[in-house]
C-alpha cells in the first residue's frame, strides 16, 4: 500500500461501507451508485468499502460484484482529477479460498488498495484453517482483517486467533465488529501484544462508535486507539461523522473528556438501533440504511437483491424519531444532489 494511503489509515478516517443503488424494479442503477460515490466522496470521507455486507453479499450471485466495484472506482478517478486527494478504495472480499483469490485478484487490478476480508462462508472451518486462507489472500492485496457480528453472518474467534493473524505480514488493518465488548478487547489486546503498529484499529461497532473512538487502550503498557470507523452507519449522514470524527481526534488529547460525548454515543446508538433494525435481530439492517438513502434522494428505492429482506414492522417510524433528533446531511446532500445524479 502507498505511504500516503498507510498514513491516512493510521491516522483514522472515515470509511463508509456503501449500500447497493437499486430501482423499484430491483435493477442496478449505476448513476445512483455513482451520485452515492460522489456524496461520500464530497461529504470528507476518507475512503469507501465496497462489495461489503451493507452491498450485499448477494452481488455475486446476481454478476454485480464486478460492474459495481468498477464503477466505483471510475467515478473515484474521476472526482480526484478535479479534487485530488487521498481517497482509500477498499473492496469486500469472500467466499472460499478460489472465490477470495479471484475477487482479490480483479480489486486490485482495477485499483482497489486493500481487501474487507469476509470469513462468513467458510466460518464452520477451524481457526487454523480459516488462517490459512488469510495468509493467502494476503498475498494478493493488503488485507484488513473483519471480525463480523455472529447476527450478520460472523463467527467468535478466540484471543489466539487475533495474535496468529497479526503475524500475517500483509495485515493494514482490523475492523472490529463484533457487537461485544469482550470480543473487542480480543483483538485489540492482540494487537498491541503483536508490536505491530503498523495494523490500525478500525470500529465496526455501529452500537458504540463514538466511544470506541474515545477509549484509550492500556494493555501490557502499551497504549492504543481505535483510529477511525469502516461502518454501514456511516453510510447515512457521512459529512456530519467526518466532522465529528475530526473533533474526536481533538478531545483525544485532552486530559478529561466531556461529557456531552458519553451522550452522543448514546444517541448515535439510539439512532443506529433504528437503522440497524435492533428490534428484530438486524434483519432490516440493510433496508434500514437504503431508506434513509432513498429519502433524500440518493437510492431510488430501498429494496434489497432478496425480496425478502425489508424494512420490518415499525422501523420506518423509529426511523423518523431518530431522524428528527440527529444532525444530518440533507441540506449539503439537496444542494449537491442534481448534480451528483447528473454528472457524466
Amino acid at each position: 500500500m502507498d505511504s500516503s494511503l498507510q498514513t491516512q489509515l493510521g491516522e483514522g478516517t472515515v470509511i463508509p461501507a456503501s449500500p447497493l443503488a437499486l430501482t423499484k424494479d430491483r435493477e442496478w442503477s449505476s448513476m445512483h451508485q455513482r451520485a452515492l460515490t460522489r456524496y461520500y466522496y464530497d461529504s470528507g470521507a476518507g475512503g469507501i468499502a465496497v462489495g461489503v455486507h451493507t452491498t450485499q453479499f448477494a452481488i455475486r450471485d446476481h454478476k454485480l460484484y464486478e460492474p459495481v466495484l468498477s464503477c466505483v472506482a471510475e467515478t473515484i478517478s474521476q472526482r480526484q482529477k478535479t479534487n485530488p486527494r487521498t481517497f482509500l478504495q477498499i473492496a469486500g472480499v469472500c467466499g472460499d479460498t478460489r472465490q477470495a483469490s479471484e475477487e482479490a485478484h480483479f480489486a486490485k487490478s482495477i485499483g482497489y488498495h486493500a481487501g474487507l476480508l469476509t470469513t462468513n462462508m467458510i466460518r464452520e472451518k477451524s481457526e487454523s484453517e480459516i488462517l490459512a486462507h488469510c495468509r493467502i489472500i494476503a498475498e494478493i492485496i493488503p488485507i484488513f482483517g473483519f471480525y463480523l457480528h455472529p447476527a450478520a453472518g460472523g463467527r467468535l474467534y478466540s484471543h489466539q486467533f487475533w495474535l496468529d493473524f497479526c503475524q500475517i505480514p500483509n495485515v493494514v488493518a482490523i475492523k472490529i465488529a463484533a457487537f461485544n465488548r469482550y470480543q473487542t478487547l480480543d483483538v485489540v489486546r492482540a494487537v498491541i501484544a503483536s508490536g505491530r503498529d503498523d495494523i490500525a484499529l478500525y470500529t465496526g461497532n455501529d452500537d458504540n462508535i463514538i466511544n470506541d473512538l474515545l477509549t484509550p487502550f492500556h494493555f501490557g503498557g502499551q497504549r492504543r486507539w481505535i483510529v477511525g470507523g469502516l461502518l454501514g452507519q456511516w453510510a447515512v449522514w457521512t459529512q456530519q461523522a467526518a466532522a465529528m470524527l475530526e473533533q474526536i481526534k481533538q478531545v483525544r488529547h485532552q486530559h478529561t473528556i466531556p461529557t456531552q460525548w458519553l451522550t452522543a454515543n448514546a444517541s448515535l446508538t439510539d439512532a443506529n438501533a433504528a437503522i440497524f433494525d435492533a428490534a428484530h435481530g438486524f434483519s432490516g439492517c440493510v433496508p434500514g440504511v437504503n431508506e434513509m438513502l432513498r429519502r433524500v434522494g440518493l437510492l431510488p428505492s430501498n429494496l434489497c437483491l432478496n425480496p425478502a429482506e425489508t424494512l420490518s414492522p415499525g422501523q420506518a417510524s423509529e426511523l423518523d424519531r431518530v431522524t428528527a433528533d440527529q444532525k444530518t446531511d440533507d441540506q449539503f446532500i439537496a444542494h449537491h444532489l442534481d448534480g451528483w445524479l447528473t454528472e457524466g
